[in-house]
């Protein structure tokens, strides 16, 4: 890739019959070593990673900076709460992943038929079934039809607004996709539209 040091570099998932000691001082070195600028935890819970934060200090290793985990409109409790609440306490970025939920919040599946549009649309049924999915994707048409913009720059939006998100993490299969993750940079919800969401996923 040419790239000769990796800006954030990720403990993927945390194993716990390895001691954060080695895993975290593996990390370390690596960074002391130039090939990598921070680090980054993803898929910890939040003990772990108080935990994690604790050994870098005492051990003299670089502290983890950045948290990766499961977060978006349908699936709030995955990160509010002690992970969010240690995440702000400690300052650290946090990059959400699933944020459009598997393409649920697009808009893409409105029904069990169109589940067969994908070979990940199997992953949306629930959400599809269930009250709080309805009630998202009806805030998001909503939203979607006072702003024109599409709703998967309306959910990528919210999720930026929130606290310790730092950005979160989408992919796109197509230009236009790329468009509406990209335009979600720099659209802001109003106080209204925030909260019309937040009662729809709660």
């Amino acid at each position: 890739m040419g790239v000769e040091t990796i800006d954030l570099y990720y403990q993927h998932r945390d194993n716990e019959e390895v001691p954060l000691p080695d895993s975290l001082g593996a990390f370390d070195e690596l960074r002391r070593g130039g090939k990598i600028r921070a680090i980054g935890l993803s898929n910890f819970t939040a003990p772990r990673i108080e935990e994690a934060l604790a050994v870098s200090e005492s051990q003299g290793f670089a502290r983890p900076a950045a948290l990766q985990n499961w977060y978006n409109l349908v699936e709030r409790a995955k990160f509010e709460g002690p992970l969010r609440d240690v995440a702000l306490a400690k300052g650290l970025a946090s990059f959400p992943y699933y944020s459009l939920a598997n393409g649920f919040l697009t808009g893409k599946y409105r029904s069990k038929a169109d589940l067969g549009k994908s070979v990940r649309g199997a992953r949306s049924s629930e959400y599809l079934e269930s009250d709080r999915g309805r009630k998202v994707l009806a805030a998001l048409e909503q939203v979607a039809a006072e702003t024109g913009r599409a709703m998967a720059t309306i959910s990528l939006a919210w999720l930026k607004s929130q606290p310790a998100v730092t950005a979160p993490i989408a992919s796109a299969t197509s230009l236009d996709q790329a468009g509406e993750l990209i335009a979600a940079l720099t659209f802001e919800l109003s106080e209204a539209q925030t909260e019309m969401l937040n009662q729809a996923s709660a």
